[in-house]
């Protein structure tokens, strides 16, 4: 590490300002082509957790859902710390671990599915209509964690990635591809998320 990410890194640890709990990736398929794709992520959970994060999830999207398969066998092989959970359009059952991983599970179909369940719960009878509450919404989520940094490599633009949670996340673009992420990149984002005066909304 040199000295500039040393220098970098001390910054952001003396801060006044917080860090982000939840931090999200946005990765391509084609990003995990390079050879050394899985071993930068390895990394970046490591640096993740090292600056004070309680959660990571990364989304995957994907152009051929043949690869789907063979891209949730690599994630599955990650040497991680904490415990990681892969979601698929195929496995949707709610993802809880530090570490949630989506493959071409997109945002508008995970609402839909959270949607579709709460009207199988008012056909039911479960739950009136006029009953219905985002708090019901999110409990029907896969991934039920709001981001609080949202980075994305190579092109200033999510895909269609958590469309629900992601409504007051800070956004992190940046033209370095996957395959050149480093630490240093990562503090960038995190002193850049510290400067910002988040509003959620209001």
């Amino acid at each position: 590490m040199g000295l500039y990410d040393r220098y970098l890194a001390m910054r952001i640890r003396f801060a006044a300002e917080s860090l982000p709990e939840t931090v999200a990736l946005v990765i391509t398929e084609r990003d995990l082509l390079a050879d050394s794709a899985y071993r930068t992520l390895e990394r970046f959970f490591s640096w993740a957790f090292e600056f004070g994060a309680t959660s990571v999830v990364v989304y995957v999207s994907v152009a051929d859902e043949t690869v789907v398969p063979t891209i949730r066998r690599e994630f599955e092989a990650i040497d991680t710390a904490e415990p990681l959970a892969v979601r698929t359009p195929d496995d949707e059952a709610r993802a809880t671990t530090p570490i949630q991983v989506s493959i071409g599970l997109g945002g508008r179909h995970e609402f839909a599915t959270a949607v579709r369940r709460i009207a199988e719960s008012v056909t039911e009878g479960r739950i009136e209509p006029d009953e219905i509450t985002e708090s019901d919404i999110e409990d029907e989520l896969v991934f039920p964690t709001d981001p609080d940094l949202i980075l994305k490599t190579g092109a200033e633009r999510l895909s269609d990635f958590m469309i629900w949670q992601s409504v007051y996340s800070e956004l992190y673009f940046t033209d370095v591809n996957w395959q050149n992420f480093s630490r240093r990149e990562y503090l960038r984002a995190l002193r850049d998320f510290q400067k910002r005066q988040r509003r959620f909304g209001e």
